[in-house]
């Protein structure tokens, strides 16, 4: 499929930062479906879980808008998207603001970085969140990753960070004084802390390989 072709369906829930991500996939020729409607987004062929916001607010607005369910069979039957809060909802569980439940579609939990490892080489206190441009280290070689340099500059905005369970779905991970899981990846789905609408170059060469993707995915290490 090529991107001109692509139906993208773009998750609703009063939360994401849904207009860039419209924009960006408007831009490299898809079309973009923006909804809070399941019958809406199954009639599309690709789904894009954008997110802003806190674990607990999102899984209670996923709910009342009946979308969970959707996004569990969505992100089983077609190339999948998750993005920032979009990718943390996947896990099953986040100690944001107490404990939450989460999708429950890849095993793991989210948490904040830690005090102890916020204090940089140089004496330094990092701040929190973790905001702005960092690099961008590739584990895998992923059709998404296809023309993305290796340890290029992605756009970052996050308090709290992925820790999977399964090693295997580590697909790339970024450092902020220690390394953490920036990207995963499992069949379909393929999910990223990072911002790629507000990544420039590399973030939109990211999402026009996902307008083109078929969904196949068979884990290598990237070289």
């Amino acid at each position: 499929m090529s991107a001109a072709t692509a139906r993208v369906g773009i998750v609703d829930y009063g939360m994401g930062n849904l207009y860039s991500v419209a924009k960006a996939v408007e831009y490299l020729g898809g079309k973009a479906i923006v909804s809070d409607q399941a019958s809406a987004l199954a009639a599309t062929d690709r789904i894009i879980f954008p997110g802003v916001g806190a674990f607990g607010d999102c899984m209670m607005a996923l709910e009342a808008r009946e979308l969970s369910d959707f996004i569990r069979v969505a992100a089983r039957t077609r190339p999948f998207l998750g993005i920032c809060l979009g990718m943390q909802m996947l896990m099953d569980s986040s100690v944001e603001h107490g404990e939450h439940v989460g999708l429950g579609l890849l095993p793991g939990r989210v948490i904040p970085f830690p005090e102890e490892a916020l204090q940089a080489a140089d004496g330094r206190r990092l701040k929190i969140p973790h905001m702005g441009w960092n690099e961008l280290h590739q584990l895998v070689e992923h059709p998404l990753f296809a023309g993305v340099p290796q340890n290029a500059y992605f756009y970052f905005v996050h308090s709290f960070y992925v820790e999977p369970s399964t090693p295997a779905t580590l697909a790339a991970f970024s450092d902020y004084t220690f390394p953490f899981c920036a990207a995963v990846a499992a069949d379909n789905l393929f999910a990223l802390q990072c911002h790629p609408e507000k990544s420039g170059t590399a973030g939109l060469r990211l999402l026009e390989n996902f307008l083109g993707w078929d969904g196949g995915y068979g884990a290598h290490c990237a070289t």
